[in-house]
C-alpha cells in the first residue's frame, strides 16, 4: 500500500508543479523578492492565513507556498536538498524518526543555524530536544499539537451517544454508531502516516503510564517493543477493527476521505492530530462543532494520557539564495500574533505560550491534559532512525490485510531500532 520511492519522487515533482501558490508570478523558483515555502497539506489553512497576514505588511514580497502530503514531501525534500534546489523556508519534522526529520537532515549541512534569531531563546525547555542539535537551534516550532479522537458533535447527538472515557465505553460507542448506520471512527489507512495515529493515541496510556521512562530504557537496551505496552495497544487497535469501529475498507480509504466522512457526519469521529481540525472545519457545514478527547485504552480514567508534541516546525535552507527574505518570513511566523493565528486556524496551541491566546472549546480537554502533565511526546520523535517508523507504518497496513500480527511487527521494529 505504500508508494514506492521512484513513484513517490514522480508524485512529489508533480505535486510541487501543481502546488497552490500565493501572489502573482508564482512558480517553483525563487527570484527577486520571492521565496518558496513548503508546508504539509494538513497545515495549509494555517499557512495560508499566515501568508495573508505577512503580505499585508510586505506587499512587495511574494511567497510561493507548496503543500504536499508526508511521503511525497519527504521524497522531494531529500532530492531537492541534494540538488541544492530545495525550498527557502521548509517544513522539517522535529527530532528524529523519519527521512525529513531534523536529526537526519542537519548532519548533512542542509539547515541554517537559527540560534541567533530573536525567538530562539524563548523555545520552551520541553521542545528544545526536538528543535536543537548540539545546543544549536535549527527549527522554529509554531504549534503544540496533540493526537486524539475528534468528534463531530452533530453526528454524536445523532447516534445518541456521549464521548467515551473508558475502553468499555469506546466499544459501546462503536455499537451505538453502527446501530445508526454510521462509522464510529473513520480510518484512512491507505495514507501511510495515518496508520500510526491510533497506536500513538493508545500507547500514551498503555506504555507511558506504567513506564514513563520507556524511551530511556529503549535507548539503554533494557526495554523492547515486543512484550511492552505497544503490543497491548496494537491488539486493541485490531480489536477496534474486528468490533466494527471503523468504516468498511480502512485500507482503501485515504485521509482526505476520512475528513469528508467526519465533516459530513457519515462518521462520528476520527483519530487525528489537532492539525487536522482546520481541514475538518473547512469541509463541514457552517456551525459544526468539533471536540477532541483522548482515546481511552483502559477502564481506569486516571491512567489515560494523550500524545502532545511540537508541530508545524520550520527551518531555513542553508543554501538559500534569499537568506534575508527567508529569515524575515520565519521571524514573522515567530511573532505571538502569528503563532496565535496559526494555532486558531490550524486547531492547535501556540508553541510559545502567551497570555493573548484563547483556545476554542474543541481543545479544552487537550489543554487540561497538558496542564496536568498528562501528555507524552510523539514516539517517533525519540526513535534513533527513520526505519523504525517505516516498519511501523508498513506493519500496521500488513496487520489490517492479515499479513502480520502485532508481535511480528514489533519484532521488526526492534530490529530497526537496533540498527542505529
Amino acid at each position: 500500500m505504500r508508494i514506492p520511492l521512484a513513484l513517490a519522487l514522480g508524485v512529489a515533482v508533480g505535486l510541487a508543479a501543481a502546488a497552490c501558490n500565493s501572489g502573482p508570478g508564482s512558480g517553483n523558483s525563487s527570484s527577486g523578492n520571492a521565496i518558496r515555502v513548503s508546508a504539509t497539506a494538513s497545515d495549509r489553512p494555517a499557512m495560508e492565513a499566515a501568508i495573508a497576514a505577512f503580505k499585508k505588511s510586505n506587499p512587495d514580497i511574494t511567497i510561493n507556498a507548496e503543500y504536499l502530503d508526508t511521503e511525497p514531501m519527504q521524497a522531494a525534500m531529500r532530492t531537492q536538498l541534494s540538488a541544492g534546489t530545495a525550498w527557502d523556508v521548509m517544513f522539517v519534522w522535529p527530532g528524529n524518526g523519519n527521512p525529513g526529520a531534523l536529526q537526519v537532515l542537519q548532519p548533512n549541512g542542509y539547515l541554517l543555524d537559527l540560534s541567533d534569531q530573536p525567538w530562539a531563546s524563548q523555545i520552551p525547555s520541553g521542545l528544545k530536544s526536538v528543535t536543537q542539535v548540539d545546543g544549536k537551534t535549527y527549527l522554529l516550532p509554531l504549534a503544540f499539537s496533540g493526537i486524539g479522537a475528534i468528534y463531530n458533535q452533530t453526528a454524536l447527538q445523532a447516534v445518541g451517544a456521549k464521548i467515551p472515557t473508558t475502553w468499555t465505553e469506546t466499544l459501546a460507542f462503536c455499537d451505538a454508531a453502527k446501530a445508526k448506520g454510521k462509522a464510529a471512527y473513520s480510518l484512512g489507512n491507505q495514507t501511510n502516516w495515518v496508520t500510526q495515529l491510533i497506536d500513538y493515541a493508545l500507547v500514551a496510556t498503555t506504555v507511558y503510564t506504567p513506564d514513563p521512562e520507556f524511551d530511556s530504557k529503549m535507548k539503554g537496551g533494557s526495554a523492547k517493543f515486543v512484550g511492552s505496552g505497544w503490543e497491548t495497544a496494537m491488539n486493541k487497535y485490531l480489536e477496534m477493527n474486528q468490533h466494527g469501529c471503523f468504516q468498511k475498507d480502512p485500507l482503501g480509504t485515504a485521509v482526505e476521505a476520512t475528513d469528508a466522512q467526519v465533516a459530513k457526519g457519515d462518521a462520528v469521529a476520527v483519530v487525528q492530530g489537532t492539525w487536522e481540525l482546520g481541514n475538518l472545519k473547512k469541509a463541514a457545514p457552517s456551525g459544526t462543532q468539533f471536540v477532541m478527547a483522548p482515546l481511552p485504552a483502559t477502564d481506569d480514567t486516571a491512567q489515560t494520557k494523550m500524545p502532545g508534541a511540537a508541530s508545524a516546525t520550520f527551518a531555513v535552507n542553508a543554501k538559500t539564495k534569499h537568506k534575508d527574505l527567508a529569515l524575515k518570513f520565519l521571524n514573522f511566523l515567530a511573532q505571538p500574533d502569528t503563532m496565535n493565528t496559526w494555532a486558531t486556524t490550524g486547531g492547535s496551541l501556540p508553541a510559545f505560550p502567551n497570555g493573548s491566546f484563547s483556545a476554542g472549546p474543541e481543545l479544552a480537554q487537550f489543554i487540561d491534559f497538558q496542564k496536568a502533565g498528562k501528555t507524552v511526546p510523539f514516539p517517533d520523535q525519540l526513535w534513533p532512525n527513520p526505519n523504525v517508523q517505516n516498519v511501523h507504518l508498513t506493519g500496521v497496513q500488513d496487520m489490517f490485510s492479515g499479513k502480520a500480527k502485532p508481535a511480528d511487527v514489533l519484532a521488526k521494529m526492534d530490529e530497526a531500532y537496533e540498527k542505529k
